[in-house]
C-alpha cells in the first residue's frame, strides 16, 4: 500500500540536523494514515529490539512482514550481539563468547570498528550513523511505500538518541565508572 498523504508531508531528515518532531508525535500522525495492519508493525520500529512485541535474543527472530522490519531486526541483533563478542574478546574476559552471527557484514563491520574507537562517545556516534545507513538501505526507493514510514520512525528515534548525548557529563560519568571498575577489580 503507498502512502502518498503522509510520505509527502514529512519534513526531510538529516543526521547531523535535529529532529523536526518527536517520534511519538509522528507515531500518532502514522496511526491516523495507515491501515490497520500496517500500524501495527509500528511497534517493530525500535532501537532496542528486546523493547519490541517479541524478544530477538531467545531464538530465531519471528518472521514479519514486510522484509524492512525483518531485516531491521536482523541488523540490530546482529549489531548487538558482535559488539559484546568483540568487547569480551577485548577485555579477554574469560568463559564462553556470546554466539554472535557474522552476517549482515555490514553490522559486524560496524561493531568491530566500535570496539576499536577509544571514545565512547565517538563509538555511540559512529554506531547510529551504521544504524542511520542500514535503515536508508533498507527503505528502497520506492518513497510512498510503508517502508519510508517505517524507516522514518527509526531515523526520529536515533535523532532523539543524538540530542541525549552531553559529552561533558558522559565523560564524567564515564571516568567514574571506570573507577568503580577498577577498585572492584582491585587494580
Amino acid at each position: 500500500m503507498a502512502y502518498y498523504y503522509l510520505a509527502a508531508q514529512l519534513p526531510a531528515l538529516a543526521y547531523n540536523q535535529g529532529a523536526p518532531m518527536t517520534s511519538e508525535a509522528f507515531r500518532e500522525l502514522a496511526l491516523t494514515q495507515l491501515s490497520a495492519a500496517d500500524a501495527a508493525l509500528l511497534d517493530y520500529c525500535t532501537l532496542d529490539p528486546a523493547s519490541g512485541p517479541e524478544d530477538p535474543y531467545t531464538g530465531p527472530l519471528p518472521a514479519v512482514d514486510p522484509a524492512f522490519i525483518d531485516k531491521w531486526r536482523g541488523w540490530e541483533r546482529a549489531l548487538r550481539l558482535n559488539l559484546a563478542r568483540f568487547r569480551s574478546l577485548k577485555v579477554k574476559r574469560e568463559g564462553a563468547l556470546p554466539d554472535a552471527p557474522d552476517y549482515p557484514t555490514g553490522a559486524v563491520a560496524a561493531a568491530k570498528a566500535a570496539v576499536a574507537m577509544d571514545s565512547p562517545l565517538e563509538a555511540e556516534l559512529f554506531l547510529d550513523k551504521a544504524r542511520w545507513d542500514a535503515i536508508e538501505a533498507f527503505q528502497g526507493i520506492q518513497y510512498f511505500s510503508r517502508n519510508t514510514i517505517y524507516g522514518y520512525l527509526l531515523k526520529l528515534r536515533l535523532l532523539e538518541r543524538r540530542a541525549l548525548f552531553k559529552a561533558e557529563e558522559g565523560f564524567t560519568e564515564y571516568k567514574g565508572l571506570y573507577t568503580a571498575i577498577l577498585a572492584a577489580s582491585g587494580r
